[in-house]
């Protein structure tokens, strides 16, 4: 391992807390830096199709630290907790809308049977004092 101009590290030669940060040249050649925790920064390189050709792009990704990775992991977890609790109060809702329009449909019906009963029952009279009128006479 090599550190940019100083020769080959150890590493019980680094101190605490080094980060070793690997990176290849355009030759093919491989070297090794040592850096300062906290002050890595991670690039990731690219070429998109809008640059010419022989022209790439760098763009940070952001190597982070395990107190970084917990907020974010906590962020994400939050991000789907509010997800999932605007999923959950939406299909309450639409629970809520649908339960309302069974009762009234049954609610309809009713009314209708109720109906329908009243009708029967009208019917049963006047067939009864019919049959009771032709047996009479008779």
């Amino acid at each position: 391992m090599t550190n940019a101009g100083q020769g080959a590290v150890t590493a019980a030669a680094m101190p605490a807390g080094t980060t070793i940060v690997q990176y290849t040249q355009g030759d093919g050649s491989q070297q090794f830096v040592t850096v300062p925790a906290g002050e890595v920064q991670a690039y990731q390189i690219r070429a998109p199709s809008s640059l010419p050709a022989g022209v790439v792009m760098a763009t940070p990704t952001g190597i982070t630290s395990p107190q970084q990775l917990a907020e974010e992991s906590a962020r994400k977890r939050e991000l789907r907790l509010m997800k999932n609790r605007y999923k959950n109060r939406e299909a309450a809702r639409e629970c809520r809308r649908r339960k309302k329009e069974y009762v009234k449909c049954l609610e309809t019906r009713v009314a209708v049977l109720e109906q329908q009963n009243k009708t029967l029952i009208e019917e049963l009279k006047s067939l009864k004092e019919l049959y009771c009128h032709k047996a009479e006479t008779e």
